[in-house]
């Protein structure tokens, strides 16, 4: 079963505040007023061991240096989300719009702006403190605190130029990807035995739910349909998978009926279950869409192999980094979720992608805007043999059979010279033939 803690508007408040980039800047000024407001009660008496690192000048350079800070972090903050958006708008463009979310949730991001903001938000507040006291008599604790936020976010402001440039890197933003949704393959997909689940299939008569809302199916969490179902004696089946786009009022987002036959008895219960167990939002998230994180990498190669780049070396790299997830996809349980109740009897079910549609989301496209390239056409093979090493299921082994004739077969008619194809053609040919000496005791044992 496939791990999960929450329901489906908590996860969805969890990601979008993981996401915004408001969120810790905002607690991290409230966390500096407050820090600042206790220091501000803080008075050092003459010969205390604290006494060095209290601020020794006046009240007029205690203002004078908030001030400073102020208007210089405002100038530094200024100088962070420019460079933040330019950034942006590089990913954007060069590598794929879908990875700006990516960018958006960066912990490192949100930890500098942060910083920043509460030093803006320390220093202004310290400015109002000194002034209400005057005199001599002001908190000069407080002020050094000012001090070393700003050696602080000095510090930040470094290591912020050092990220972003590390960042934009090509292998960086891959890598990343990757990783993402190799944690996303291990939470939401069982291991073993590496087979294709198929789910229950509706009757005739099984009454349609559709979606409340339109948009993006992002999250669904089976466990808070269960006990509804049960209840009801009735089996309910999610119709549409995590990333499709569903249109309120019309396509059924589940279907339902009685294990008796005909509806069950209380269909507005059950629509309301579906609709708590559900998340449907604006735009695919990772957090449940594997095939979301194959289309992202898809994208960086398809923009790679483009005429106006022409990189077909990154191109190379991305399936490189698509094939470790599919080999790690080739061991798993993929296909319809499917849950039973105490008795063992199937209550709900979602739809889930196949191997062979990751695998085709893999291939495909890069296959058709690059198969007149020789690199890309081995290294598609090299990935189709990894996954071939990694899936025992027949069907399965069919599929990297079929893409690999695809790939053989785009190759001879976009490859020019012989000499070019040969290559393709050796590889091609050894694996295609592999396949098909593995799968004969299969097929005659059927």
């Amino acid at each position: 079963m496939r791990p999960v803690r929450r329901g489906a508007r908590a996860t969805a408040l969890a990601e979008y505040l993981h996401g915004a980039l408001w969120v810790l800047p905002a607690a991290a000024a409230a966390l500096a007023l407050v820090a600042g407001s206790l220091l501000a009660r803080v008075r050092i008496p003459q010969g205390s061991v604290l006494h060095p690192l209290a601020f020794a000048g006046t009240a007029d350079d205690a203002r004078q240096v908030l001030i400073t800070i102020a208007s210089t972090i405002v100038t530094v903050i200024a100088l962070v989300l420019g460079l933040t958006i330019v950034t942006l708008q590089l990913a954007s463009t060069q590598f794929s719009p879908r990875l700006l979310r990516n960018f958006l949730r960066d912990r490192p991001n949100q930890v500098v702006l942060a910083t920043f903001v509460a030093t803006f938000a320390y220093s202004t507040a310290g400015l109002y403190t000194v002034r209400a006291t005057g005199g001599a008599d002001f908190p000069r604790l407080a002020v050094t605190g000012a001090i070393a936020l700003i050696f602080l976010s000095l510090g930040m402001l470094v290591f912020f130029v050092h990220h972003i440039v590390h960042s934009i890197k090509i292998d960086t933003i891959m890598t990343s990807v990757a990783e993402i949704v190799g944690r996303a393959v291990r939470t939401y997909t069982p291991e073993g035995p590496g087979v294709d689940r198929t789910g229950p299939v509706p009757p005739p008569d099984a009454l349609a739910l559709p979606a409340a809302r339109s948009g993006y199916l992002q999250t669904i969490h089976l466990e808070l349909l269960l006990e509804t179902a049960a209840g009801q004696d009735a089996v309910v089946a999610i119709a549409s998978r995590v990333g499709d786009h569903v249109v309120a009022g019309t396509a059924p987002l589940a279907l339902v009926w009685s294990r008796g036959g005909g509806p069950p008895g209380n269909v507005t219960a059950l629509a309301r279950a579906v609709q708590r167990a559900v998340q449907i939002g604006p735009e695919r998230t990772l957090q449940q869409d594997v095939l979301f994180g194959i289309r992202q990498l898809v994208d960086i190669a398809l923009r790679a192999l483009s005429p106006a780049v022409n990189d077909p070396y990154t191109g190379v790299q991305t399936l490189d980094r698509l094939s470790a997830i599919i080999s790690v996809l080739g061991g798993r349980t993929l296909g319809d979720d499917v849950r039973t109740d105490r008795e063992g009897v199937v209550r709900v079910s979602a739809a889930g992608p196949a191997f062979a549609d990751c695998l085709d989301l893999a291939c495909g496209q890069i296959r058709r805007y690059g198969a007149g390239e020789p690199a890309v056409c081995l290294a598609l093979l090299r990935l189709l043999t990894t996954a071939a090493a990694s899936v025992t299921d027949p069907y399965r082994r069919a599929a990297v059979t079929d893409q690999a004739r695809l790939v053989l077969a785009d190759a001879e008619s976009r490859i020019t010279r012989p000499a070019d194809r040969e290559a393709v053609r050796e590889l091609g040919t050894r694996l295609v033939s592999s396949m098909s000496k593995s799968m004969r005791p299969a097929a005659g044992g059927q």
